[in-house]
């Protein structure tokens, strides 16, 4: 099993966006490409990610599967300069990750037994639909932070709505016009401590698509150009 990236920023920007929501995951190296889909430790977020075998200059690999801590793979991805390649090797049970630049530099990383079960990408069926520039949603959400511990997402009169409220202040956004696609109905509520962790990944993608329905799960999928990152994250519905 070798995998070779010659743009290792890459994959140490997607990791980084993943270990904002789950540090222990099972990374899913299969025909197709590279995954992880993992649920946080509340049981609130659930991220996707995925990285198609043609986004490596080598990728010879089975059905392994590498249980890593993401925060220990992160800081070694930051090593990677950026003219650099990275190879990696599973080498006597450890996952071994060798960068070469002007020298070869080699690091053993532990592959550990990660807890949680497989899971999933769970069926959905949405109301709401919006296509649109992730700048500008990643924008609303962090207004709608500055009043609010959660935000509505809602689309009325043709036009998606992101408001925040709290107890004195308020913010809202809203969005229409040629620059995004708009499509059904739908309003519920989300935490916002969870959206600005998963509006980081506009680092990988200009576009977000955001899904959602009356007190619904959420899902936003950010399509980047050689690999995506999607969440879905569970409403938060509040007792008047």
């Amino acid at each position: 099993m070798i995998l070779k990236l010659d743009d290792p920023k890459l994959l140490g920007d997607a990791i980084a966006i993943v270990s904002e929501v789950v540090t222990e995951v099972r990374i899913k190296l299969q025909p197709e490409g590279m995954s992880i889909i993992a649920v946080d430790p509340a049981n609130v977020a659930l991220v996707i990610f995925k990285l198609p075998k043609e986004s490596f200059s080598q990728y010879d690999a089975g059905s392994e599967v590498w249980g890593v801590n993401l925060d220990d793979l992160k800081k070694i991805l930051k090593r990677a300069g950026v003219n650099s390649s990275v190879v990696f090797e599973e080498v006597e049970g450890k996952l071994q990750i060798s960068i070469f630049d002007k020298v070869k530099r080699v690091f053993s990383l532990a592959l550990i037994e990660v807890s949680s079960e497989d899971k999933e990408i769970p069926e959905l069926n949405f109301g709401a639909r919006i296509e649109m520039d992730a700048a500008g949603f990643a924008q609303a959400v962090e207004d709608a932070k500055i009043v609010a511990d959660s935000c509505a997402l809602s689309i009325v009169d043709g036009k998606f709505v992101v408001a925040g409220s709290g107890n004195l202040n308020s913010a809202k956004a809203e969005f229409s016009g040629e620059h995004l696609e708009i499509f059904g109905t739908g309003k519920s509520k989300y935490s916002l401590e969870y959206l600005m962790k998963f509006i980081k990944a506009g680092k990988i993608s200009s576009r977000v698509v955001v899904n959602f329905s009356d007190d619904y799960p959420l899902r936003l999928d950010f399509p980047g150009e050689r690999m995506g990152i999607g969440f879905v994250l569970a409403p938060r519905v509040e007792n008047d």
